[in-house]
């Protein structure tokens, strides 16, 4: 028997521990799963024969340590802070590691010494990153194999909420980390490059500088840059293309009401409030606006809204920010903090609710004299509140890449991202088998370069 160690149970490890179940006896696999919940861990196991639910502090070396050093391989699943003190572990006892997380320079400087021991440290193997890297890099080395040069790249990617789901003014609900939705975008400004210019959107700017698409059979949405796309061209071999942007998917409307909350600081985490606790929601608002002897909030509100933005007070109202209960649980949180705590109440995903993953890539090359535009397109509807599209296009991947690693179908070694063939080939066309597909569509256009 082959052991695997998951550490973390949350919500994007439901489909990941679904699909290593099902395979366990075909692989003759022992799944052992630890939670900080551990109700949770025997839910996602449901009594089966080759689940282990374990119950230690994962934070805590002394105590990982033995259930590391007798797995095969180990997922992480925890927040990306942790994931460098586990492959320290892994490393030690000379186990393979996986995580969905984006990449840190502490996990990268592994590298030389992962290698030495033959082991694979496969990370960014979820859905963003991760199907974005393996279906993007998919194309482009099809389009360089037959002789094509990129002259532009676009992706795009948004966890939201179902078209059957879709039941509120902000037509966007809750499918990953309340907090980093919260706080998306901050941190520095968002860079890219247009056409050979290098361009740069602060954050005050960000959710006012839009990119417009429209996908088939599922309507229109809207686009705002990513902090960082400039770093994708030397992931992608693509150091010299003119155009690389990439950016998050929301539905029309919500980004022009999300500027609103920017604009009055409520997404600020750097300070706390005083007196949260006795906050209202309308307090809260009423913080952050101006005083006035006469006037009440709504026609403060109205006044920040100016003219041009009315038509959005529909969705402040909606949220229940002007509602005078009930008051917050916590004291001395900043202002991120709460309202993340509003939002939660409203755009949260109730029972029976279903989520949607949507990823576009638009890619432009030149080919035997035409300039030819290739759009890709996945959009992958989750089954339920549990098997969301989230947990499916996170969770897929990665147990997939797990299989490939104990069956040493991929035999690669080092701190990895799966952007070579060996890794993105074979997920991909698994993932095929859980309709998680790309449609794809060509058109030439108007060209006056010189052909190559």
């Amino acid at each position: 028997m082959q052991n695997i160690l998951i550490i973390g149970a949350g919500l994007s490890s439901s489909s990941l521990i679904r699909y290593l179940l099902n395979n366990s006896d075909k692989y003759s696999w022992k799944i052992a799963v630890v939670d900080k919940d551990p109700e949770l861990v025997k839910q996602k196991l449901g009594n089966h024969p080759n689940g282990i639910a374990l119950s230690f502090n994962a934070l805590n070396e002394e105590e990982r340590a033995p259930e590391i050093q007798k797995a095969d391989l180990v997922i992480s699943m925890l927040p990306a802070r942790f994931h460098v003190e586990i492959a320290k572990d892994c490393l030690k006892y000379k186990t393979h590691l996986i995580t969905p997380s984006y990449i840190s320079k502490e996990m990268k400087a592994l590298d030389e010494e992962v290698k030495k021991e033959g082991l694979i440290f496969m990370n960014e193997i979820g859905v963003d990153p991760g199907i974005d890297h393996m279906s993007a890099l998919k194309v482009i080395d099809e389009i360089k194999a037959k002789g094509g040069e990129l002259t532009a790249f676009k992706s795009f990617c948004g966890g939201l909420v179902a078209p059957e789901s879709d039941n509120n003014p902000w037509n966007y609900k809750f499918t990953w980390n309340p907090r980093n939705v919260v706080l998306a975008g901050q941190g520095g400004a968002a860079a890219f490059i247009e056409k050979g210019e290098y361009k740069y959107i602060p954050y005050n700017r960000l959710f006012s500088r839009l990119h417009r698409l429209k996908i088939d059979q599922f309507g229109d949405f809207v686009g705002y840059a990513n902090r960082d796309s400039l770093s994708y061209r030397s992931l992608y071999q693509l150091d010299d293309i003119p155009t690389m942007f990439r950016g998050t998917l929301r539905r029309p409307g919500f980004c022009q009401a999300w500027d609103v909350f920017v604009e009055l600081g409520m997404t600020d985490d750097s300070y706390e409030m005083l007196y949260t606790k006795d906050l209202s929601p309308r307090a809260f608002l009423n913080a952050f606006l101006p005083y006035h002897p006469i006037k009440n909030v709504e026609t403060k509100f109205k006044e920040f809204l100016r003219e041009d933005r009315m038509h959005l007070f529909d969705k402040f109202e909606w949220l229940g920010l002007f509602e005078t209960e009930p008051k917050f649980s916590f004291d001395k949180a900043s202002p991120a903090v709460v309202l993340q705590k509003i939002l939660e109440n409203k755009l949260s995903l109730d029972e029976g609710d279903k989520d949607m993953l949507v990823m576009v890539h638009e890619f432009e090359y030149q080919y035997k004299g035409k300039l030819l535009q290739l759009t890709s397109h996945m959009v992958s509807i989750g089954e339920d509140e549990v098997y969301t599209a989230m947990s499916n296009t996170v969770g897929y991947p990665v147990a997939i890449c797990a299989k490939l690693i104990l069956t040493k179908q991929l035999t690669k070694t080092g701190v990895l991202l799966p952007v070579f063939p060996e890794a993105y080939l074979p997920i991909l066309k698994e993932l095929e088998e859980f309709n998680i597909t790309f449609e794809e569509n060509e058109k030439e256009l108007a060209c006056d370069m010189p052909a190559i």
